[in-house]
């Protein structure tokens, strides 16, 4: 493991659509490579119950794939199947780790991240997107009158990140997430702290240089998803 050829592949390119279908809600579809997802955000007043009568708010997200964004069918159920609940739940925790909830008092905000063509990291490509448009949210209502201070703290941005044949390739399309001996979803805010890794050796153990290899490539990428943000 030691003794591993680096060769490291940077991310794909990443195109930004704003107000990509015509509703009263945000939506932005997020690219990167042919990964496509659109992400749309619901604003309710309506809060859990477990906030009623809270000075919080509330974020959640909802990820599923469209029957036909892969090569087979994806059921219309899907979203009841555990992988999509725990992407779900990634994003939706990834989004409130940046946001003040208090800020939030009285509405609860859904990100619903529908993938219409997968191709490899659409989980943290709807993270990515999913911040875009939360902003686009929340300064709408600022805009309105309705909020006052965007709750948003920080930026986050995600990548997969992998080993694939020795080669350290960040943002994984399928091909190379099907064949990776090493594949990392990484999460950071702009300070590059880390909000959530999921690692999993899929062929064979990494070693601790390994994964320190695959973060400290990862970081500049994710800066630059981080700047697309800003913008």
């Amino acid at each position: 493991m030691g003794n591993r050829k680096v060769v490291t592949i940077k991310m794909r390119e990443i195109k930004v659509t704003k107000d990509f279908i015509n509703s009263k809600n945000t939506s932005v579809l997020y690219e990167s490579g042919n990964t496509k997802v659109l992400i749309t955000v619901s604003i309710s007043e309506r809060l859990p119950r477990w906030l009623e009568n809270s000075d919080s708010g509330w974020v959640t997200a909802e990820y599923s794939m469209l029957p036909g964004s892969s090569g087979s069918r994806v059921p219309r159920k899907s979203y009841e199947g555990g992988r999509s609940k725990e992407i779900s739940r990634l994003i939706g925790r990834s989004l409130r780790a940046v946001c003040n909830l208090k800020l939030l008092n009285g509405y609860s905000v859904t990100v619903d991240c529908d993938v219409l063509e997968a191709d490899g990291g659409t989980r943290t490509a709807s993270i990515n997107g999913a911040w875009i448009a939360l902003n686009e949210s929340f300064n709408n209502l600022i805009k309105n009158g309705e909020m006052h201070q965007n709750p948003l703290t920080n930026h986050v941005a995600a990548l997969s990140v992998g080993i694939v044949e020795g080669d350290f390739i960040v943002d994984l399309d399928y091909k190379n997430d099907s064949n990776a001996e090493v594949d990392l979803n990484i999460v950071l805010n702009d300070k590059f702290e880390i909000l959530e890794i999921q690692g999993t050796a899929e062929k064979k153990p990494f070693s601790k240089e390994d994964l320190d290899k695959l973060f400290e490539i990862t970081k500049p990428e994710i800066g630059k998803i981080i700047d697309i943000q800003k913008s």
